[in-house]
């Protein structure tokens, strides 16, 4: 039976997981995102797809402004920071539902919890920008801490494993130990194994499939497979990121039935009906 978890956000706000799997819906506020090409770079259109998103059942809304997909350019934190804080107090002010964001840097995060934001969802696992942990903990946030190495433009070229699961396990494990030092409390900790970072697709394939091995870190466990590059490998490799949803819609299904707490997506409608029916198939297999 998947482990319940309460975890304690910013402002107060705290996330219960465990009766069923969360949907945290993609709001990219970014010219190059992988998935949507830029199309919610404008302020307002960003915000109303985010107000969509909590309507169709997203239990979650991580906005980003720095595109982290392999090979993107980092782009200045006052541009981050331009991007992503309209799009956060705009959401603030009219979702029920607690507001991520998808950064690395302590100051772009320290002024997103300022706005409105209750959890900071960190690609780098602290790796980046160590003060992140710190902000973390004066803001009494919740974190997403993802596996990866190195930075976007050469993470690739360290997608070398003996054994990719023992490995991203023992990274996630020194991230977690670094944002506790830190003064971050371990019950405000999330994990991600970080599908399509710094692995080739066997790997994300690997950490898929053995996913239940993460339980053993003690925390909630976040899956982000929506439209990655690694999903058309069976599929010969040329569908573009719009065309995955089937492909992302079996990977979260995977996920869920492996043991995964909140899966990430970029269509919130649709894969809430896939999280659903695995759940249910759960609920039979666990007999409750």
């Amino acid at each position: 039976m998947r482990r319940r978890f309460t975890i304690p956000l910013a402002h107060g706000a705290s996330l219960a997981v465990g009766d069923r799997t969360l949907i945290m819906g993609v709001i990219n506020v970014t010219p190059d995102s992988f998935s949507d090409g830029g199309r919610l770079l404008d302020h307002a259109r960003a915000i109303e797809a985010g107000v969509q998103m909590a309507e169709e059942g997203a239990d979650l809304i991580d906005v980003g402004g720095e595109s982290t997909r392999p090979g993107a350019e980092p782009i200045a934190a006052s541009e981050e920071l331009r991007r992503v804080l309209p799009v956060i107090e705009g959401l603030a002010a009219r979702v029920a539902v607690p507001i991520s964001v998808d950064t690395y840097r302590a100051s772009t995060a320290a002024a997103a919890l300022t706005a409105g934001a209750a959890l900071i969802n960190d690609v780098s696992g602290l790796r980046y920008d160590p003060d992140l942990a710190g902000v973390v903990a004066a803001h009494r946030a919740g974190i997403v801490l993802m596996h990866s190495r190195g930075r976007s433009r050469e993470m690739y070229e360290q997608a070398s494993y003996h054994d990719v699961i023992a490995e991203v396990l023992d990274e996630l494990r020194e991230s977690m130990a670094f944002a506790t030092s830190a003064g971050v409390a371990t019950d405000r900790i999330i994990v991600d194994p970080g599908l399509g970072f710094a692995k080739e697709a066997r790997h994300s394939y690997e950490v898929l499939a053995g996913l239940d091995a993460f339980t053993e870190l003690g925390r909630p466990l976040l899956v982000g497979p929506s439209r990655k590059s690694f999903l058309a490998r069976p599929l010969g490799g040329s569908l573009g990121p719009a065309e995955r949803d089937w492909a992302t819609a079996a990977a979260a299904t995977a996920a869920v039935l492996a043991g995964a707490h909140i899966v990430r997506v970029h269509a919130v409608r649709q894969m809430l009906q896939v999280v659903r029916v695995a759940d249910e198939i759960r609920r039979y297999h666990a007999g409750t």
